[in-house]
């Protein structure tokens, strides 16, 4: 799996190297002509002509010179343009006799982000990235500001980690936003943000956020490394950065995990993690982590440290009966009846006494029904999605133990089952979890308990070989980190935790606030 995996990233360099020796067909090097109506032709040309395309005309100046204001309609701020650039030029043209462009530039425009270009392709960028480019006759320079803004998805609580104590705000899709509520909870002047543009078509701003002084540089590197190596056209999610850059693309587990919430970013970067900020996409990746970390929550802190390790127990349990439970079942009944208390024996005998099925079949039928159920349910709108998922299971459960198909203690071990895969806090660990059940049923049924017994072997063994950005899986575990063991199971004091965690190897080892509410 580590040789696979290698091959892979040597391949997506050599392909990244000779990327770079090819000439990019995407972008037009066309330079910016004196002449106004042939600009204006040239970006309606390399747009397409889009009919969201504005192109404002005017006259400025003394000597009557003609100007231009292009942007895309939706993708900007229009009270910006109107009121900061638009206005403040036609109220100051008179003035203007010569060295007109350089006067707007130093001295009208009321924009910050503000510069200078000479080539169509970064006036075709700045557009499409919700920018307004001013032409002026006469002149092969042209000023690109930053007016970006529109229609966006307000901050609120993320449906997907909902917390009872904690605060309320999640990523949005824009990204300046994104990076705005990590400053909001990180005010270090450490905090760095890298970017990166990502897409060969699409030319989306990734950006790596850490705090230097407390991330291990070999780890920033080897994930800016990672991300350079990415070769695709458009980036629709995150999730397109975490197959690129994870260790072992044959792995079921996840080797990066995502949060739409500031606070478990901001924490884990306190922690030396580092985050993965994509434009688009609410969902941010965190790096490197573990086993551990895939059952944790930002509420384990924000409570104190007796039930928050009483809840974190409560979620391995969830955890550990989302994995095993159809498989013990199916073993027991099926190969080792002795291990299971007479009176309990007699009770599932008589239950499963008619059903024309044995144990692992009516296992995994019931196990398919409700995931077809659990698919339709995210599917469907949210208000009938919760209805079809709740009465289409009793229905469907009723129906078959009337029918005599299954046993109603199948129905039991299903229902149970499927509670406690939702006490996963990450849905793509849940996700990993459902497939593994279905494994450990298959080997239950051929082999009982040795089948349990040597699937958990197997996943044991390709955890301990498994890596994140690195980092192996595995810890602290095997290699074992002790200390941090006060932080895995169970949830020491805070004032325990004076340490981060040992395995990431930070530069500064031990933080006073290492997970603030």
């Amino acid at each position: 799996m580590a040789r696979s995996s290698l091959v892979k990233r040597l391949k997506m360099r050599k392909l990244h190297q000779k990327n770079k020796k090819q000439p990019d067909k995407v972008r037009d090097k066309t330079k910016i002509t004196k002449n106004l109506d042939e600009n204006i032709k040239n970006v309606k040309e390399l747009l397409g002509e889009p009919g969201d395309l504005v192109v404002r005309e005017l006259i400025i100046g003394g000597i009557e010179s003609r100007a231009a204001l292009i942007y895309i309609s939706g993708l900007t701020d229009e009270n910006l343009i109107n009121n900061n650039i638009l206005k403040t030029i036609q109220l100051n043209m008179k003035q203007f006799e010569s060295d007109i462009l350089d006067k707007i530039y130093q001295e009208v425009i009321a924009v910050t982000d503000i510069k200078k270009a000479e080539a169509m392709d970064e006036v075709s960028f700045a557009i499409l990235n919700g920018g307004t480019a001013f032409y002026l006759d006469g002149r092969e320079t042209v000023l690109l500001m930053g007016t970006s803004g529109g229609e966006s998805r307000a901050i609120e609580q993320p449906d997907s980690e909902t917390l009872i104590r904690g605060p309320r705000d999640g990523f949005v899709e824009n990204i300046q936003t994104n990076m705005a509520l990590v400053r909001r909870d990180i005010k270090d002047p450490n905090l760095r943000f890298k970017t990166h543009e990502v897409g060969k078509r699409s030319k989306q701003k990734l950006v790596v956020s850490y705090v230097e002084g407390i991330a291990n540089p070999d780890i920033v590197n080897e994930v800016n490394r990672r991300l350079e190596t990415i070769d695709i056209d458009y980036l629709s999610d995150s999730a397109f950065v975490e197959q690129w850059i994870e260790d072992s693309f044959l792995s079921p587990f996840p080797q990066l995990l995502d949060t739409e919430r500031p606070d478990k970013v901001s924490s884990d970067l306190m922690q030396g993690k580092i985050a993965i900020l994509v434009d688009g996409t609410p969902f941010v990746l965190i790096a490197p982590i573990t086993i551990g970390d895939s059952l944790h929550s930002m509420e384990d802190y924000n409570q104190r440290w007796f039930p928050a390790s009483l809840l974190r127990i409560l979620r391995y349990l969830s955890a550990f009966f989302a994995l095993f439970l159809p498989s013990l079942y199916i073993a027991l009944v099926s190969y080792h009846p002795g291990m299971i208390p007479s009176t309990l024996a007699y009770s599932i005998a008589a239950t499963r006494e008619g059903v024309p099925f044995p144990a692992a079949i009516e296992s995994i039928i019931m196990a398919i029904t409700f995931e077809i159920l659990h698919e339709a349910g995210i599917r469907l709108p949210k208000v009938i999605g919760q209805t079809i998922g709740i009465v289409g299971g009793l229905v469907i459960g009723e129906a078959a133990v009337s029918a005599g198909i299954v046993s109603p203690i199948m129905v039991i071990v299903t229902a149970l089952t499927a509670i406690s895969s939702f006490g996963v806090p990450s849905y793509s660990v849940a996700i990993t979890f459902r497939m593994l059940r279905f494994a450990f049923m298959i080997a239950a049924s051929f082999l009982g308990l040795y089948g349990i017994v040597l699937i958990y072997i197997m996943i044991n063994i390709h955890i301990v070989n498994l890596k994140s950005i690195g980092v192996p899986y595995s810890t602290p575990f095997a290699p074992s980190f002790v200390n941090d063991w006060k932080d895995l199971v169970f949830r020491a004091p805070v004032t325990e935790l004076k340490r981060r965690p040992l395995y990431l190897k930070t530069k500064d080892k031990k933080s006073k606030d290492i997970k603030p509410e």
